[in-house]
């Protein structure tokens, strides 16, 4: 049977901030991301089976995505943990979203910790293909299994 590749496409509101960075990305702003999430496999063949035909169903995979990426990540304030925060109180509400990561925050950063969290949750007949990160309309980085 041929291998078949689905994408599903997020959307995602979110800031951050590029520790050390000598352009106008060392302040903190934000982005309308799109993620494009492709994953291939065969099609089950398996007449048992409620997905027949399907390499996996969209809205499992949407399941996955969602809850491990868009929910964590939506509308939250991005930083390297070694971002010095001054006096900015972490306990109020406007930065009860903030999420260190041991990373600088790039679009190419962001889509290697996105490979890890969704490539370990997929079934084991399916594999994570690729990843497109879109960060403005005219810019965009892609994660693909073959290269990694």
């Amino acid at each position: 049977m041929q291998k078949i590749r689905l994408t599903k496409i997020f959307n995602f509101e979110a800031a951050h901030a590029l520790l050390g960075y000598h352009g106008k990305c060392r302040h903190i702003h934000g982005h309308s991301y799109q993620l494009h999430v492709t994953v291939i496999g065969k099609p089950l063949d398996d007449e048992t089976s409620s997905v027949k035909g399907m390499v996996m169903d969209f809205s499992h995979l949407k399941d996955i995505v969602k809850e491990h990426i868009i929910e964590v990540f939506d509308h939250a304030l991005v930083l390297n943990k070694k971002t010095p925060l001054g006096g900015l109180d972490r306990e109020s509400e406007t930065f009860k979203k903030l999420i260190h990561v041991e990373y600088q925050p790039t679009s190419e950063n962001l889509l290697i910790d996105f490979a890890e969290r969704i490539s370990k949750l997929l079934p084991d007949y399916v594999k994570l293909h690729s990843l497109r990160l879109q960060e403005t309309v005219t810019s965009f980085a892609e994660w693909f299994a073959e290269d990694n």
